[in-house]
Parts: structure tokens; C-alpha cells; sequence
């Protein structure tokens, strides 16, 4: 058997498309931490635009790793959290962290 190319119906590729997009990992490392507001998630990645975060959520929860959850009454709340496919993330994020930390120390100039 030979791959041209990698097919939608690969788990490694799916698992990388989860997470790929520049910030996704960041918002999803964010909110591994619990539940967060657009403000916290703002707040936690300065240099990022609202728009970006805004684009970024709206791929997270149409993939059905991010949840989003608005509050009735004024002014409405909107709180976004990892839905249980989300959490599934946790070990390959961990796993990316600690081989960039490994990279990082074979390479420290870097």
C-alpha cells in the first residue's frame, strides 16, 4: 500500500488538524485550565488580536473541541470550555510541550 498523500480519515492527520492554526494551541492549552471568557482568553494572549481569537474559537467549536456557553441577562456572558473531544488533546499537548522543552535543550541558542 502507498500514500500520495494524507486522507481526512487519517487519525495523525486529524489529530494535527486539530490543533493546527496559528494560537489554536494556546487557547487550547488556556483552556485545559477550565472554563474562560473571551476577556481571560484575551487577557492570557496579549499580542493576539480580537479578531484572530474570535476566528480561532469559532474553528474550535465548529471541530467540536470548544464549547460555547452564553449567560442570560445584561450584560451577557459568554464563558467557552473544552467539551470532552477537546480534552482528548491533553496528552499530545503535553507531549508537544515536553519535546519542545527537549529541542529547546539540545538546541538552547534557539
Amino acid at each position: 500500500m502507498t500514500w500520495d498523500r494524507p486522507t481526512a480519515d487519517c487519525p495523525v492527520e486529524v489529530a494535527l488538524a486539530a490543533i493546527s492554526g496559528r494560537w489554536a494551541t494556546l487557547v487550547l492549552r488556556d483552556l485545559m485550565r477550565g472554563p474562560r471568557s473571551f476577556s481571560q482568553l484575551r487577557a492570557g494572549q496579549p499580542s493576539l488580536s480580537a479578531k484572530v481569537l474570535t476566528e480561532r474559537l469559532e474553528s474550535l467549536v465548529a471541530q467540536g473541541l470548544v464549547s460555547c456557553s452564553r449567560s442570560p441577562g445584561f450584560p451577557v456572558r459568554t464563558s467557552y470550555s473544552l467539551t470532552s473531544k477537546g480534552l482528548l488533546l491533553r496528552p499530545l499537548l503535553e507531549q508537544l510541550y515536553r519535546t519542545g522543552e527537549a529541542l529547546l535543550g539540545e538546541f538552547p541558542d534557539h
